[in-house]
């Protein structure tokens, strides 16, 4: 057994050096004793040769114990790698020094270490907190060893931003001495940051190098060596560094907690300007002492391994491929500049008093606005590259921003209310725009919660209220200034970001999905080639995703009046006017839109059914649609074509089914969702027994397994997350989708649920969808999820209602209900269910109001079902 001298570090691996010093603050043939935790000793013993050296700087106030994992992990993994994790000098274990070593003395004191260790090999440096810019510095001065470079949660100051408030705080002459060396009060608020909370031995490891106040003036002198300003000592090393690695062309990655109140997202962006190729991923739920709230070990070694700038480079070769000819988002509009008919119609014109006329602008005009908005938004400092946020509803403001911005060359961000406020908060902070336009209520937001980005005004507002908001512009007054300026005509560059979109969340945290110029036209002619959708279709936008694509496609679109975000605010009386409003030939709805529909059918007039029976093609998409559904809507629609294309915010669509096929089709395990459509791929990667994915893309009939896409619209990367798109573009121009399904003979896709949500029996793995609707072939029931209990591997299957008369309180199902639903799921699905409980209502997303989070339902099955008491998820705090 090996001994520990703390928790999680060997014995073997602590030690001590004696290391002349160069620094400028010390007398010449100083010497000072060092304390490293190394694991060389234990590679040296077993005969193995390390990849490299990572070398370890840890920040203020930790010491090396923050790198235990590395150190532990880097003996262990396929390809060894030597960890050293220094204590700086007044750190840790170190020598207390008895001077104020400046950050100039604690980069040469780093060489200084280094050179008496007598370092081979390629090194890369890791770095938290202070620690980050002392191994920036140190990699700026050994470039020749240097071989790449890792950093958590730090900063380069200057940033272009103040010293952060906490550490503002601890300058203060006030607290500064008691808060950082008298007392221990700066460490134990270090240690609070950690989430989840540090256990009690690791909390105290952490403190053992401080318990007095003699050995805390380490400490003190790292917080009074913060260079608040120019005039600082230190500023002067830190500009230096700041700049320096700007030249630095080793590969790098960022991780980083964004919930740490010191080094925020701000610094993040910070350091990627200056590493614009460096992989970055963003621990979401994670703070300031990321090596402690999250596993950094495993992106650290994999990236390691798989070496840096994982992305689609091979689905992008494709791309470049099947594209012949790259015909720019704006083509259309632009051909068009001088087409007096209409282009985009609003239903509800923003700013406008309920019940106001619809407001339309023809091809011309539209041309003509989206110019001149960009003029004036390229006054106003919008140039290619930058990000711009887009809080305005589907309309046509939201058409101007999104083709103004795309003039430019900005990146458009689209983080919608359907995120919800929290989660639409952490989605903007996550892509950190550089603009944020935006409806006032979307400011007062902006305002509240700090998010990123100058802020721009949809509308005028007055002066006051500009200013409490930090207002700087408004989109009138852009146009205005735009009226008489050149428009930037730029080049496109077809793989430079265009758009970063965000999934519905309902899967965790939503994640930004980047797309380039390429990948938004092959969208746009994805959808154009599956369903002709040429020059002068009319089409009603009641489904986000297609409210931008209008314009691109020729085609006069239209939104209804309703909240886009929401889609249950879709009222049958909305889509027929809006469908009147342009002679609609073409709907896109979400099926939570459609449900709407149907429920207040009943109130149309005979102009709008008249208007309805002029459609000619209906799409659905965001969620599987019932076949009972879609015939209702059929009703309503009887002379469209009605399709429901399957995808995802990465890929949108995959593949297509009309009405008809559905039909043909008939039951089987899993909803069928069709074909690929055009210019897509679908294969299969097999799940085994034990619910793991194999890593070989197979088109077998009825192989169960991960679905697999392949297309030139598939997403170029997720955004900040390193680590997810490593995932999913682990196989070579395919994306990993997270769904489960299969391919039958005819080569049709059938979606059996999603990885996370499948069941891990006794007898192997169980989809759930099967089951589920089988669950809903039973008259009293709405909705139903079928989630597994218990441990992976011996799972029991529970089946959890929502009913079409909801209950008021949940728990069990009425005996004859749950005899029925087993009866339904056995005979169907060949489950035998363990459970049947009922509650109010499903947790689903806010977006589509239709994805089921059949995570926290199994967490509360399990509780409920065990004797305990736990809140129905999604209804704050019922139980």
């Amino acid at each position: 057994m090996v001994a520990e001298l703390w928790p999680g570090v060997d014995e073997s691996w602590s030690s001590f050096v004696q290391v002349p010093s160069t620094a400028a603050v010390d007398r010449p043939g100083t010497v000072h004793k060092w304390h490293v935790l190394d694991n060389g000793a234990d590679l040296e013993a077993r005969g193995v040769e390390p990849a490299g050296t990572l070398l370890c700087v840890h920040g203020n106030p930790t010491w090396s114990y923050l790198w235990r994992s590395l150190l532990a992990a880097g003996a262990t993994a396929e390809k060894p790698w030597r960890v050293i994790a220094v204590d700086q000098l007044d750190m840790g274990f170190s020598a207390r020094t008895g001077v104020f070593r400046r950050l100039e003395d604690r980069i040469t004191d780093l060489g200084n270490l280094t050179d008496e260790l007598n370092l081979t090999g390629k090194v890369i440096t890791v770095g938290h907190d202070w620690g980050g810019i002392i191994s920036l510095g140190w990699a700026l001065k050994h470039r020749s060893s240097l071989a790449g470079i890792i950093l958590t949660n730090t900063a380069v100051h200057p940033a272009g931003f103040n010293v952060p408030p906490a550490l503002q705080l601890a300058l203060h002459p006030a607290v500064h001495g008691w808060g950082t060396q008298t007392t221990d009060a700066f460490i134990r608020v270090t240690h609070s940051l950690a989430t989840p909370a540090l256990a009690p031995d690791v909390r105290k490891a952490f403190a053992a190098p401080y318990r007095s106040a003699a050995r805390r003036a380490g400490v003190a002198n790292f917080v009074a060596d913060i260079p608040p300003e120019s005039t600082h000592p230190s500023w002067r090393t830190l500009n230096r560094v700041a700049e320096g690695i700007k030249r630095l062309n080793v590969p790098a990655l960022l991780l980083w907690g964004p919930k740490d109140p010191v080094f925020s997202d701000r610094y993040l962006r910070d350091l990627m300007d200056r590493l614009p190729n460096a992989d970055v991923h963003r621990f979401e739920g994670a703070s300031h002492l990321l090596p402690e709230d999250v596993d950094i070990t495993a992106p650290v070694f994999s990236w390691l391994e798989k070496g840096p700038g994982t992305e689609n480079r091979e689905i992008r070769s494709r791309d470049t491929a099947g594209l012949s000819v790259f015909r720019p988002m704006l083509a259309e509009l632009d051909e068009r500049d001088d087409d007096s008919s209409a282009a985009v119609v609003d239903m509800a014109p923003l700013g406008s008093p309920a019940g106001s006329a619809p407001s339309t602008l023809s091809w011309a005009e539209l041309a003509t606005r989206v110019n001149r908005l960009a003029a004036g938004l390229s006054a106003a400092g919008v140039k290619a590259g930058d990000r711009v946020n887009l809080l305005v509803p589907p309309g046509i403001e939201l058409t101007s921003l999104i083709y103004a911005c795309l003039r430019l060359g900005a990146v458009i961000v689209v983080a919608d209310a359907g995120l919800g406020t929290k989660g639409m908060g952490r989605a903007i902070k996550g892509a950190g725009p550089a603009y944020i336009v935006g409806i006032e209520r979307a400011l007062i937001g902006a305002k509240a919660f700090g998010w990123p980005g100058i802020r721009i005004s949809a509308e005028t507002l007055s002066p006051l209220k500009a200013r409490l908001l930090g207002v700087k512009h408004s989109v009138p007054e852009l146009i205005a200034a735009g009226e008489n300026s050149d428009v930037p005509m730029l080049h496109t560059d077809p793989d430079a970001d265009a758009a970063v979109l965000f999934t519905s969340g309902s899967t965790g945290p939503a994640k930004g999905v980047v797309y380039t110029h390429r990948q938004l036209t092959a969208m746009r002619d994805a959808l154009k080639n599956t369903y002709n959708l040429e020059a002068g279709t009319s089409l009603v936008a009641g489904f986000a995703p297609f409210a931008l694509l209008g314009p691109a496609l020729g085609a006069t679109s239209v939104t209804p009046d309703m909240d886009v975000t929401s889609p249950r605010t879709l009222t049958a009386a909305a889509l027929a006017d809006a469908a009147a409003a342009v002679g609609a030939t073409t709907v896109f709805a979400s099926p939570a839109a459609l449900a709407n529909v149907l429920a207040t059918s009943g109130g149309l007039d005979p102009d709008q059914r008249k208007a309805l029976k002029r459609v000619e093609l209906l799409l659905s998409a965001g969620a599987p649609i019932p076949e009972p559904l879609l015939a209702r809507v059929s009703e309503l629609t009887p002379n469209a074509k009605l399709h429901t294309p399957y995808g995802m915010t990465e890929a949108l669509p995959v593949t297509d089914i009309s009405l008809e096929e559905i039909r043909a089709a008939g039951a089987g395990n899993g909803v069928c969702v069709g074909t690929p459509v055009s210019g897509a791929q679908v294969a299969i990667a097999a799940l085994s027994p034990d619910g793991s994915v194999g890593d070989t893309p197979l088109v077998e009939p009825g192989l169960t397994g991960e679905i697999l896409v392949s297309a030139p619209h598939v997403k170029d990367r997720y955004d900040r997350l390193w680590i997810t798109e490593s995932k999913s573009s682990s196989l070579p121009g395919w994306h990993r989708t997270g769904d489960v399904g299969h391919l039958d003979e005819q080569g049709r896709l059938w979606v059996e649920g999603r990885l996370g949500h499948i069941l891990t029996t006794a007898d192997g793995v169980v989809t759930p969808v099967a089951a589920e609707q089988a669950a809903e072939s039973v008259a009293a029931v709405g909705r139903a999820a079928v989630v597994g209990v218990g441990p992976a591997g011996t799972q029991v299957p529970v089946a959890v209602l929502e009913l079409a008369d909801p209950v008021r309180r949940p728990g069990t199902a009425p005996q004859d209900l749950a005899a029925d639903v087993r009866t339904a799921v056995s005979a169907g699905a060949g489950l035998e269910l363990a459970a049947v409980l009922v509650l109010p209502a499903m947790p689903t997303d806010i977006r589509h109001n239709s994805k089921i989070d059949r995570t926290a339902l199994a967490g509360w099955a399990e509780t409920i079902l065990s004797g305990g008491s736990a809140k129905v998820p999604g209804t704050g705090g019922r139980k």
